[in-house]
């Protein structure tokens, strides 16, 4: 197998050998897919019909929420799906797919938190000039471009892995296609070029991370000043949750890709790989709506209408 294009399928790592541990991480992934399901479809759908969350925070969320269920849909049901029928193997077109629709959801995520805290830096440090910044079409256009810069940043980084000779074998360790785990098929002298590219991407997320992290401590010293409790209990619900999700978000992924070989095991590599790409889906909708009124309240109307529509 001298390059990528002589490669017809690759083989995935598989969760486990016996068939009542497949069986249980099939249950298992089942269970986190549905909760990913249910908590972002419910965002979308309380998001969607109630008007009083017609804001640009709950626009974003929404956002969010698209770019959440997809991300999971990308890997986890594969993965299912393999354990299922006791079968490893993925297409040549089916990793670079996963590839490019992972690197998309992912970049397009971490631009669109990063919109957030802007967002909220302007609700809490500006407001008078609020209405103003963050108007209905300019919130379009944030969110247009924060999927516009995954999808270029996708394509780059896939159509740059894939044009690497991969001449040591076929095996991915790892339960989806992921870049780091393709370059160690990759010959030796030719990966540079992509570590040079994952270093630049690097520098971009700590530059947002940076960003940030500054909003929200301007954001912080703003809380502080104001008078009503019940006034920073709001602000405090509405910052702490993104802080949280950001943090596991970049931490993990990260040190999937830039971590030293020297420390790198199957085991590590799959725990760190689950952190970023399963369990961030799955728990955003219950961070951001554990401490947020409206989002409860709105959900609970949802459920209460669908109750009477069953009645």
């Amino acid at each position: 197998m001298s390059n990528g294009s002589s490669l017809h399928e690759f083989l995935l790592r598989a969760f486990a050998d016996t068939r009542e541990m497949q069986l249980l991480h099939f249950s298992l992934f089942l269970s986190i897919y549905l909760a990913a399901l249910l908590g972002n479809g419910l965002i979308i759908t309380a998001v969607a019909c109630d008007h009083h969350l017609h804001t640009p925070m709950y626009f974003f969320l929404l956002n969010l929420s698209i770019l959440d269920l997809g991300s999971i849909s990308v890997t986890v049901p594969k993965s299912m799906a393999n354990s299922l029928w006791n079968t490893r193997t993925i297409s040549y077109s089916g990793c670079v797919a996963q590839v490019f629709s992972l690197f998309f959801l992912f970049s397009a995520e971490y631009s669109l938190l990063t919109v957030m805290a802007y967002d909220r830096y302007i609700a809490m440090c500006k407001p008078l000039h609020y209405g103003t910044v963050m108007g209905s079409r300019a919130c379009v256009k944030m969110a247009a471009a924060a999927w516009a810069s995954g999808f270029l940043y996708a394509g780059l980084h896939t159509a740059n892995t894939f044009s690497l000779p991969l001449c040591q074998g076929n095996v991915v360790e790892q339960f989806f296609c992921e870049i780091p785990q393709i370059l160690k098929l990759s010959c030796s002298d030719f990966y540079l070029r992509e570590v040079g590219a994952h270093a630049f991407g690097a520098s971009l997320i700590l530059g947002c991370f940076v960003f940030i992290v500054l909003s929200d401590v301007q954001i912080f010293t703003a809380v502080l000043r104001i008078p009503s409790e019940q006034g920073r209990h709001k602000a405090f619900s509405t910052c702490f949750p993104h802080l949280a999700v950001v943090s596991l978000f970049v931490s993990t992924a990260v040190f999937a890709y830039l971590k030293p070989s020297s420390i790198s095991s199957p085991v590590l590599d799959l725990v760190v790989a689950v952190l970023y790409a399963v369990v961030p889906p799955a728990v955003n909708p219950l961070i951001y709506s554990m401490r947020n009124k409206d989002l409860k309240d709105a959900l609970r109307k949802l459920v209460q209408w669908v109750q009477y529509q069953h009645q």
